[in-house]
């Protein structure tokens, strides 16, 4: 095969794949993201594009990376069977008796929750907790599930792990866990406080305490049934592991988060409280294969075309390593999800001077978590919110959520760019 037939077929499969990862489907095919990926590697190995050694090689898959996200979905996976994330919901929020605290609330809880853990699951613990308590406090509970979906994208910049793409650019970039969260946490804060003063200004009308309440059916306090035994010892060992665990990811570098993430999983799985069929249920295996078939494919393009492209020559963007940079990010972002983009991004990363790596790695990470509030397809954690309110009989339109979600997206790029340009540290 020619070269140019090589570079010709490359494109072909990588703009394929992209097109259906970013539809999220195939019209006509019932496939969906991870088998969408899987067949664009399968197509890059069987033409003989890149060879079966090469796709396994780590240089191909970043390995690093999935065993972080594996280690962290079987520990968010317990401290949700355990009850943890129900126990600390209702323990805040029964406390609350007004929209904008119920807001409040919410929003604190899912951001901070999402910077340490993995936001895609905090949001599918959380969301339908949220749902049930401003159904029971007789409150609108659109705001809230925006919030808690624009808040879990928010608070996951702040740390490696609270998202996958943060996981990526903290294992390619070998920032320590402490250096990343000392300039990326204090945006997550800020944004936090303007995701709550966009929400509340925008559904300030919903935001108001309900006047008449229906006599026939009082509210009364609601009881919740004693944990079993088993739980609280599951309880009590997960939140020893997590705590752990973030406690190791600060003191130890960056290298060893996935032996630290791993470490916690297994330490979870040794016992006789909870069958083990039960923890992989909370695993998510299609998010993990998608993830090794974009390895594949992104490699495949990489070196068969995007080294042609001549990186070391980008001026334009290698001499703004914030503003210019979060900008192509954020876009590319909401064209193909943050995940592809960050890995497209990868040797563009490694062309920038030395001096401006660190700075344009955190500004990737930045943009392209934010740009993932921008609609409902932004970010999987959006689509978990809504899909999950919708069973429940509640629907977040594309437009509702565009009312919060382009407003507070523009408005922490801007905070987000500001302080990376000029709060150097």
């Amino acid at each position: 095969m020619s070269s140019q037939t090589v570079v010709l077929l490359t494109s072909l499969f990588f703009a394929l794949t992209y097109a259906g990862l970013a539809l999220g489907k195939i019209p006509g095919l019932r496939m969906d993201r991870a088998g969408i990926a899987l067949v664009g590697a399968t197509l890059m190995m069987v033409t003989g594009i890149i060879s079966l050694q090469d796709a396994i090689s780590p240089k191909s898959i970043d390995y690093e990376t999935l065993i972080l996200l594996l280690g962290m979905m079987i520990v968010v996976g317990c401290l949700r069977l355990s009850g943890f994330f129900r126990l600390l919901t209702h323990w805040c929020l029964d406390r609350i008796e007004t929209p904008k605290g119920l807001l409040a609330v919410t929003i604190l809880l899912s951001g901070v929750l999402s910077a340490f853990l993995v936001n895609d699951i905090v949001c599918l613990a959380l969301t339908p907790l949220v749902l049930h308590l401003a159904r029971r406090l007789r409150f609108d509970p659109i705001p809230h599930l925006i919030g808690l979906a624009t808040a879990s994208n928010i608070g996951s910049t702040g740390t490696i792990t609270g998202n996958p793409q943060n996981m990526i650019i903290g294992i390619q970039s070998q920032i320590g866990y402490l250096r990343f969260s000392a300039k990326l946490f204090p945006v997550a804060v800020l944004g936090l406080i303007l995701d709550y003063l966009a929400v509340a200004w925008i559904y300030r009308r919903a935001l108001v305490p309900p006047k008449l309440v229906d006599v026939t059916e009082p509210l009364v306090p609601e009881t919740h049934p004693p944990l079993r035994r088993a739980h609280v010892w599951l309880l009590s060992k997960s939140v020893l592991a997590t705590l752990t665990a973030v406690t190791l990811f600060f003191v130890l570098p960056s290298q060893y988060l996935p032996v630290v993430a791993l470490g916690a999983a297994a330490f979870l799985m040794v016992g006789r409280i909870v069958n083990p069929e039960k923890i992989y249920r909370q695993i998510d295996w299609s998010l993990l294969m998608m993830f090794a078939g974009l390895f594949v494919v992104v490699h495949a393009f990489q070196v068969h075309v995007v080294g042609l492209w001549g990186i070391d020559g980008w001026t334009w963007l290698l001499n703004h390593p914030i503003d210019l940079l979060s900008g192509v990010s954020a876009a590319l972002s909401n064209l193909v999800s943050n995940v592809p983009a960050v890995l497209l991004f990868e040797p563009v990363m490694k062309a920038m001077p030395p001096a401006s790596q660190e700075t344009a790695w955190l500004a990737l990470a930045m943009s392209s978590t934010f740009a993932g509030n921008l609609t409902v397809l932004g970010s999987v954690a959006n689509l978990i919110v809504v899909e999950n309110a919708r069973r429940e009989g509640v629907a977040v339109s594309f437009w509702e959520y565009c009312k919060v979600g382009v407003p507070i997206t523009l408005l922490t790029l801007v905070l987000g760019i500001a302080w990376l340009k000029f709060v150097p540290y």
